[in-house]
């Protein structure tokens, strides 16, 4: 979801999918039904569309590196991925990838090109239909020899899906399937439980029991260190010579605890004006930055007004500048808007219809070779930093001062919460879920998230 190529050392970022990957899948309940395997080639499929779109070739796709989440199949592990069109070579003699999933052309150092990975697509969901590898030796070497000089025997497959399994092994990268077709091919396939939305129940069905996320550890509860610990008394001797002794222990520790007893005094008074300071220049900042013109029929306006009647001694204090707003909290009504995704090809909007396949809406999703951002030409965007869980409230002071109508993403990570202020008054949280932004310029970066908008007119 996210990367520095550049940095210091250079990382990577990926999401955390809760799932388990589909060779422990297999292992723990067997192969796969037929619906189930189809599913699993649609969404592999969908997913090197994504990777070749961005002209990368994965080149180590295999069961191990296919994770089953909730809504289908995520491909990860990019370790040996690289721009289509070279070859598989990285040293001489050496190959890179896993034999029982490597395409001919990987096994003898050919070119790489997309078409490698749709092999790879199909040796993974003959694995998924079997339990079982269709290429099986004794050694790496072995296996290797048999992928370039000899076809797979797929009688064991479903005869449903054994042509469009045998399509993507064509030994001819040129005849094998592409991704879109694998996808169509599937959709064919599944009938009316494809357009039914059947996935998920196959999912479930195949994840088996959900992986459940412990919640954080909670805070150690601080222990209380004394400043000296109490002694047990000697026993003096019957001579009386320890007397000296333990006046003088006395002594020092009556010094010791009034010297603490200073130091904690001054130490609380230099705490106690530091925190009245910062909380009169937070008043001063917050009145400044609310007091706003007058109302009409006002000329004096309510800040020169409480400020005579506090010199004069009368009248009663002026209002805190937070309540004075003409609304009262009865007023805002927060209306949710869960998991929305803004591209580099929509927009998102404060006011119905919030989802705008347009550009026209007041939040836009940019990304160039410099980066990511949000941008907007209406609304003002700024990133909180805090707890979690921003109010209405807290949005409206954290975005007093701010001025910017662009927010660089850089910063931002899953759960971010981003605060946005329209100029009718509307105020919005965007939270932050997931951020795709590893390749800016790409044209398939994105980022999702729960937006929350309070709107301004009354009641």
């Amino acid at each position: 979801i996210d990367a520095e190529a550049d940095g210091t050392p250079p990382w990577l970022a990926t999401l955390y999918v809760p799932g388990p990957a589909l060779d422990a899948a297999v292992a723990r309940r067997g192969p796969l039904p037929v619906p189930a395997v189809l599913w699993l080639m649609a969404g592999v499929a969908e997913a090197l569309q994504a990777i070749h779109g961005a002209g990368i070739v994965h080149r180590d796709l295999k069961p191990s590196n296919v994770l089953l989440a909730a809504d289908g199949p995520r491909v990860i592990d990019f370790g040996i991925s690289l721009t289509s069109g070279v070859t598989a070579l990285t040293a001489t003699g050496a190959t890179v990838g896993t034999p029982s999933y490597m395409a001919p052309e990987q096994a003898s150092s050919g070119e790489i090109t997309a078409a490698t990975d749709v092999f790879s697509l199909g040796q993974t969901a003959a694995f998924a239909a079997l339990g079982r590898p269709l290429y099986r030796g004794g050694s790496s070497v072995g296996v290797l020899y048999q992928i370039v000089h000899s076809r797979p025997d797929l009688s064991p497959l479903p005869d449903e899906i054994r042509p469009l399994i045998a399509r993507c092994l064509a030994a001819d990268p040129e005849e094998r399937a592409t991704p879109a077709e694998v996808v169509e091919q599937c959709r064919k396939l599944l009938g009316a439980d494809a357009e039914a939305g059947a996935g998920p129940a196959v999912w479930r069905e195949v994840r088996g029991t959900e992986v459940t996320i412990p919640p954080p550890v909670a805070d150690p509860t601080p222990v209380r260190t004394l400043l000296l610990a109490d002694r047990p008394p000697q026993p003096g001797g019957p001579d009386g010579r320890q007397a000296p002794e333990r006046t003088r222990a006395r002594r020092w520790r009556t010094a010791l605890i009034g010297a603490a007893a200073v130091t904690s005094a001054a130490l609380l008074t230099g705490l106690t004006w530091t925190v009245l300071d910062a909380t009169n220049g937070f008043r001063d900042r917050g009145a400044t930055a609310s007091g706003g013109p007058s109302a009409p029929g006002d000329p004096s306006g309510s800040g020169s007004r409480s400020g005579a009647e506090s010199e004069s001694g009368g009248g009663d204090p002026a209002p805190d500048a937070s309540s004075a707003s003409p609304a009262g909290p009865t007023a805002w009504q927060a209306v949710p808007y869960p998991l929305q995704m803004l591209t580099e090809k929509n927009s998102l909007a404060l006011k119905e219809p919030v989802d705008r396949e347009d550009r026209e809406g007041d939040l836009r999703f940019v990304c160039q070779q410099t980066g990511c951002a949000l941008e907007s030409d209406t609304s003002v965007v700024a990133l909180r930093y805090g707890k979690p869980g921003a109010s209405l409230e807290e949005c409206r002071t954290f975005l007093r001062g701010a001025d910017s109508r662009r927010l660089p993403l850089a910063a931002a990570a899953s759960g971010s919460e981003i605060c946005v202020r329209h100029p009718s008054g509307d105020i919005a949280l965007f939270v932050i879920q997931v951020k795709s932004t590893a390749l800016p310029g790409s044209g398939h970066s994105f980022v999702t998230g729960d937006l929350t908008v309070w709107r301004a007119e009354s009641p």
